[in-house]
């Protein structure tokens, strides 16, 4: 297992200052499978002939952190003082905080932001309920709605459980997009008060990131709020992986030169990303994919299909993929197969079933922390890989797309994202590899490349106005109210 900052310590020694032994510490440290990432010396710290130093090590686990401990411990002149989980403590009391616009520090100003000057403006709200946007937080700020019933790969842990999560995407909104997103997690996973308490909190926000709701619950969810509300609702653990994908994939075969509509393609993973990806290569071009689910090879001429018992988003896939009918696991269908999306589980694919791909085969293996295949596996077989893993080369990760969506969407005044904001989205992300610069290893840019949000935010901002759905008048600076129907 590789050290990483998700296991980042901060060890506080004690040392003897007369013959202070940090070539011995970091020795020490190294051969115990540490990577010392820094070492400050605390200033005032230590009595008399000592002195305090914090090292800051990267690690595999908590046990990792025991043998480096005990170490340190174990070299002459030192002693361990205490350690800091550096993940728990950067979660300590939250993420994220709600700060003033401007100060309140005399009697106007609280006339003005408060009463009685605030009358005024509620009036005007009341007078034309789009003039929210322009003069509360509306225009600017996205609610991050989960249940907690599909968080990461931890599975139905539960609303407060889901919130460390929800507080990390409102903090990727502000980074990469400065957007203010605010985290609300439900206490209760019943489809119809899901939809209820969303549609009672949206007058307050611009915008819906529906996250972590597991299927096919979360697909009834997002059709119906997008029904009902005039302000975009985009469930991210479906389009946002879609979209990114959808923008590796276009990069990637510019370098192989295959058609998009030559393609034949495995998807392995059905869940809600699977289906997504798949819709969104279907309305690409893509004519011939095949997808997997536990039971193999779904087809409309499989047993559960045949009988009824193959649940409704399934027998969609069945009917809309696999024409010639396989049946079999990942594989034994793979062959003959351009191009491999995974995102299920780990170690699904066999390295040497690649080999019975097309030429210039492109593996796209997202399942996380450990992908359906190992880059250094499928090396041999294969021309383009990506996987889910910052670690590796062509990472595939949604904060490439949801900021800058939400961005466009809500400069534009969308009341919803498109299927054809979301492809434009992923044409700006593709374009933001530059030809001189795209490769095998490099077809999607890196998730802090800077220029990712504004080109999607353009592209979806231009896409809005061409469908005519654009609310913004930029000339007068003013929002027009589309009615939902």
């Amino acid at each position: 297992m590789a050290v990483s900052a998700q296991y980042s310590v901060t060890i506080r020694v004690e040392l003897d200052a007369r013959q202070e032994p940090l070539g011995k510490l970091t020795a020490s440290i190294a051969e115990a499978g540490g990577q010392l990432q820094g070492v400050d010396l605390v200033p005032g710290a230590g009595g008399e002939g000592k002195r305090v130093r914090e090292f800051t090590i990267d690690a595999q686990d908590r046990e990792h952190w025991e043998r480096i401990l005990r170490a340190i411990g174990g070299t002459r002149g030192a002693r361990v003082l205490d350690y800091v989980d550096r993940t728990m403590q950067m979660h300590r009391g939250g993420k994220i905080s709600v700060e003033n616009k401007y100060p309140l520090k005399t009697r106007d100003d609280l006339s003005m932001a408060y009463t009685p000057g605030v009358a005024r403006v509620c009036q005007d709200i009341h007078d034309d309920r789009s003039k929210a946007f322009e003069y509360t937080i509306k225009k600017n700020t996205v609610a991050v709605v989960s249940d907690g019933s599909a968080v990461l790969g931890l599975g139905n842990i539960g609303p407060e459980a889901a919130m460390p999560v929800m507080e990390g995407k409102a903090m990727l909104f502000k980074e990469f997009a400065q957007v203010d997103a605010f985290p609300i997690c439900l206490d209760t996973q019943d489809t119809e008060e899901i939809i209820k308490a969303v549609e009672l909190i949206a007058p307050t926000f611009g915008g819906i990131n529906l996250e972590d709701i597991s299927a096919p619950r979360c697909f009834e969810i997002e059709d119906r709020l997008k029904e009902t509300l005039d302000i975009p609702v985009f469930h991210d653990d479906q389009h946002g992986t879609a979209i990114v994908t959808m923008a590796a994939l276009f990069n990637a075969l510019k370098i192989t030169g295959k058609p998009i509509e030559d393609l034949r393609v495995l998807m392995v993973g059905l869940g809600a990303a699977g289906v997504a990806v798949t819709k969104m290569m279907l309305a690409s071009g893509v004519t011939h994919i095949i997808g997997c689910d536990r039971q193999g090879a779904l087809s409309t001429s499989r047993a559960d299909y045949e009988s009824g018992e193959m649940s409704g988003i399934k027998r969609w896939y069945a009917e809309n993929s696999n024409p010639d009918q396989l049946s079999g696991g990942p594989n034994e269908v793979i062959e003959g197969t351009d191009l491999f999306i995974g995102l299920s589980g780990p170690g699904l694919i066999e390295a040497e079933s690649l080999g019975k791909m097309n030429d210039d085969a492109i593996v796209f293996a997202m399942a996380n922390p450990t992908p359906e295949v190992m880059p250094e596996d499928a090396a041999p077989y294969v021309r383009i890989m990506a996987t889910g893993r910052s670690d590796y080369p062509n990472q595939i990760n949604n904060v490439l797309a949801f900021p800058g969506i939400f961005r466009g969407a809500l400069d534009a005044g969308s009341p919803s994202i498109t299927e054809e904001m979301k492809l434009a989205a992923a044409k700006g992300i593709a374009m933001a590899v530059n030809e001189e610069d795209l490769s095998e290893d490099y077809i999607i840019p890196s998730v802090f490349n800077r220029e990712v949000a504004p080109k999607v935010a353009e592209a979806v901002v231009e896409e809005a106005k061409r469908e005519g759905i654009a609310r913004f008048n930029e000339e007068t600076g003013t929002f027009s109210t589309v009615e939902v129907t």
